[in-house]
């Protein structure tokens, strides 16, 4: 990462867990569950929630979005470099005010969206709720074409 922010977690890796999947996976969940579930956030005033709604083999839809890919919801891909950073979803928003995060907004279909992206290298998508904001996914940036349409989207957005 470009100039990490001191104030930004470690990465947590699968050799940490000898390979162990099971138990890897099961401590990304523990992470997110701590920062999403047991006591959400603040962005601009307003709880960031992620979508409980639907359960995959135990976890909440809005944790198979931040660490796996894919158009199937109940068939998606684990993404390594995805679940190393699901620390990191929630010093983000609570530190959106630094820098090094570039924030904006687009409608994505009818839904209204908050976009925070650190360094140009991990995204975080927020959709608007009446009274809070949802976690819809978390990413890194790192092929060239998704940088490039970011920066335009951004660019957009600080133009409007």
């Amino acid at each position: 990462m470009t100039d990490a922010p001191s104030w930004l977690p470690a990465l947590i890796k699968l050799e940490d867990f000898n390979g162990d999947w099971n138990r890897y996976i099961d401590c990304a969940f523990s992470i997110f569950y701590r920062d999403f579930i047991e006591a959400q956030p603040k962005f601009k005033g307003c709880w960031v929630r992620c979508r409980r709604d639907q359960i995959y083999n135990g976890k909440e839809a809005g944790f198979w979005h931040c660490t796996s890919e894919g158009p199937n919801e109940s068939n998606r891909i684990p993404d390594l470099r995805r679940c190393e950073r699901i620390g990191w979803i929630r010093p983000i928003i609570q530190n959106s005010d630094d820098p090094c995060i570039k924030i904006w907004q687009a409608k994505k279909k009818s839904e209204l969206r908050t976009y925070l992206w650190l360094n140009e290298e991990y995204l975080i998508v927020l959709g608007h709720r009446k009274d809070y904001f949802q976690l819809i996914t978390a990413f890194c940036t790192d092929r060239l074409h998704t940088i490039d349409k970011l920066r335009a989207e951004y660019k957009r957005s600080k133009n409007n």
